[in-house]
């Protein structure tokens, strides 16, 4: 049998819980939660000498249990004749206890008549809508409350908040009251665990009535028990539908699992932050693929921004691997101290039961790489103009530190690494940049110097656009004996970061130049400059275009006729390109094919970069040439001890060779 009502405006109508009662006979019907749920916060707010009013009490146990553990002075009210019959009798027993007939619009105590108000779910049944009608009605409701109540007494709301009856609370509660929202966790999990009642968020409001103060009093506590002070009406809007949204979502998704590669992020704060301190990444997959229904992966600090972790399709092989129905990748956000994994796990465990499938049962797994969290040091942070906010900071990772320099507006991208070792100097111990080391995408772009310098043309200089911390310019100055690398950034600071914190030494042969790219190529090529290699390795800071690396104005014709014109006539055009719209890298390979005779492209699978390698000599790439090239390269850096045993990896590097023409 149904017993729910047909629409919300029934919620208000008295004919409707008379019969919703009969039916339900003496069975309690609880919308938020029992008394075990509640009485956490109950019994902060209510002390057992309080004289309690309990508004539309239905046939609910709540006050029967309060009774139970000691508050005996409790009158219960309601609309609804059939039910206060009905607990008049059950509770004949608990002598002290009163069930009263009465409407809470229109009620005949006397005035400052009790410490406490009640309201548990009753406030949500008057207000079904936002109807000139319903308001008028809370208008009385709300105005026999302030009236019964004594000065210092509180009103307590046990409700769902929706926007409607949240606005009307705040319009209600001026500067006389304090006014103080709490979220109930246990009734909602409790909730969630019987399948039946509602899994939105429960939340208790908790208006204490005071003289008028010089301004109203608002706090929120919405997780633990940190309670937040805020400043306006509006900060507690967005507060509680944060809550009600995130909520909307995990209910969702412990319904349905999600469909195709599909993804779903959370953002976790704490009250107060500005920042989140995690992100939670949800990957489902087919179950007849899982052996296992769930689990929360947590991923340590500094690893992030690796391929298996920070892109969609890496968590998708993360979670195949690991054969999940369900799993939640937990990136730690930096900005924020972790003491240890399991006080992560033990953060993390709340959220975690919100993403639950449907059906599993027992402990959340939690995995991880290892024992701890990972370290992350800033080391130096900045602004730019240009670039916005930056960071520089030292993480490790396998035993190894690394230094990284990340632009905030896109946090999981590292702008550039450098690895740091120990030295000894004068009996210290010191790290220093180790120049030798460089990224992969970054060693395959030496490959194309290797390259273009095995001719030993063109004055044997090379001009790289971007600089980042300047590790490619050092590797190639340190590696290349007598080579004279350009490098120009539009950026300023960049050189600032590169010098202070990356050890870009400025000499014979490295020199920088602040200007922007575009202008550099204008001018070399009207100034009839050559060059064995011009490398690209700049950023797109246009987040709009599925074209991260370069700024789409570097691809176009004109600029590269530049390119090609200050080019030698064996030199080698180096792109580090990162394009997620296929359609724009077909249009970039076409617009690269009309101004150079033979393209290559060479790409990792777990790499977002893509390198390709433009050149019009008349020697075609081949296997043999690249491979050439890349003993060539490993050779030349072992003869310099910027490496001991390779810098890449000739296995990897040829199985990702792809030409293009």
């Amino acid at each position: 049998m149904n017993l729910l009502p047909k629409s919300h405006k029934e919620f208000s109508e008295k004919d409707y819980w008379n019969k919703f009662f009969k039916k339900r006979g003496n069975k309690a019907f609880e919308w938020y939660g029992e008394y075990l749920e509640l009485c956490a916060q109950l019994h902060k707010y209510i002390k057992q000498k309080d004289s309690i009013l309990v508004t539309g009490c239905g046939n609910s146990s709540l006050s029967a249990d309060m009774y139970d553990v000691g508050y005996t002075n409790i009158t219960n009210i309601d609309v609804s004749e059939v039910v206060i019959k009905q607990m008049t009798s059950v509770n004949s027993h608990r002598v002290d206890m009163k069930f009263i007939y009465m409407d809470a619009l229109n009620m005949n105590f006397e005035n400052d008549s009790f410490s406490v108000v009640l309201d548990k779910g009753t406030l949500d049944a008057l207000m079904p809508d936002d109807s000139e009608e319903t308001n008028k009605s809370i208008d009385k409701y709300f105005s026999e409350i302030k009236r019964v109540l004594k000065l210092g007494g509180r009103y307590l709301c046990v409700t769902l908040l929706q926007s409607h009856i949240l606005n009307k609370l705040l319009t209600f509660c001026d500067k006389s009251w304090m006014f103080r929202i709490v979220r109930c966790h246990e009734a909602e999990e409790k909730n969630a665990e019987n399948g039946d009642g509602t899994t939105m968020p429960v939340f208790m409001v908790v208006a204490t009535k005071f003289k008028e103060m010089p301004k109203m009093i608002l706090e929120v506590c919405m997780v633990g028990d940190k309670m937040l002070r805020l400043d306006s009406t509006e900060q507690v809007r967005e507060c509680v539908k944060s809550v009600q949204d995130t909520a909307f979502v995990t209910n969702g998704l412990a319904r349905t699992s999600l469909d195709g590669d599909g993804e779903v992020s959370l953002d976790l704060m704490l009250p107060g932050d500005d920042s989140p301190r995690y992100t939670l990444y949800v990957v489902d997959q087919k179950k007849s693929q899982a052996v296992n229904k769930y689990a929360v992966f947590i991923v340590p600090q500094g690893r992030e921004s690796e391929w298996l972790f920070g892109t969609p399709v890496g968590r998708r092989q993360l979670q195949d691997s690991a054969k999940f129905g369900r799993l939640v990748v937990a990136v730690l956000r930096r900005g924020h101290r972790f003491e240890s994994l399991e006080a992560v796990k033990e953060e993390l465990t709340h959220s975690a039961k919100m993403l639950i499938p449907y059906g599993f049962t027992g402990q959340i797994p939690f995995l991880s790489l290892g024992s701890d969290v990972g370290r992350r040091v800033k080391v130096h942070e900045g602004s730019s103009k240009l670039s916005g906010d930056f960071v520089v900071e030292d993480v490790d990772v396998e035993g190894t530190t690394y230094r990284r320099l990340v632009f905030l507006d896109n946090q999981f991208l590292v702008q550039s690494e450098a690895k740091l070792k120990e030295v000894k100097r004068k009996n210290k111990t010191k790290l220093v940049v180790d120049f030798g080391h460089i990224s992969q995408y970054h060693t395959f772009m030496c490959v194309g110097a290797q390259l273009a310098l095995r001719q030993g043309g063109g004055g044997r200089r090379i001009a790289v656009l971007g600089l980042g911390g300047g590790s490619l310019c050092m590797f190639l100055v340190k590696c290349f004996q007598g080579l004279k690398v350009t490098a120009v950034d539009i950026d300023p600071a960049m050189l600032e970061v590169a010098k202070n914190y990356y050890e870009l030494q400025l000499d014979e042969h490295l020199e920088v130049q602040i200007k922007d790219g575009l202008d550099f190529l204008k001018d070399e090529a009207d100034n009839k400059l050559q060059y064995s290699a011009v490398m690209f390795d700049m950023d797109n800071k246009d987040r709009s275009l599925g074209l991260s690396c370069p700024p789409p104005q570097f691809l176009e014709a004109d600029v590269m006729a530049h390119v090609h014109s200050i080019l030698t006539d064996d030199g080698h055009f180096i792109l580090n390109l990162v394009c997620r719209d296929t359609d724009l890298r077909a249009s970039i390979v076409t617009t690269l094919k009309q101004h150079f005779k033979h393209l290559v492209s060479v790409q990792l699978f777990e790499e977002v970069n893509e390198i390709i390698f433009a050149t019009n000599n008349d020697q075609i790439y081949t296997n043999e040439l690249l491979e050439e090239a890349a003993k060539g390269l490993n050779a030349t850096a072992r003869q310099v001890n910027l490496v001991k045993v390779k810098c890449v990896d000739l296995k990897d590097f040829l199985s990702s060779v792809n030409v293009l023409s």
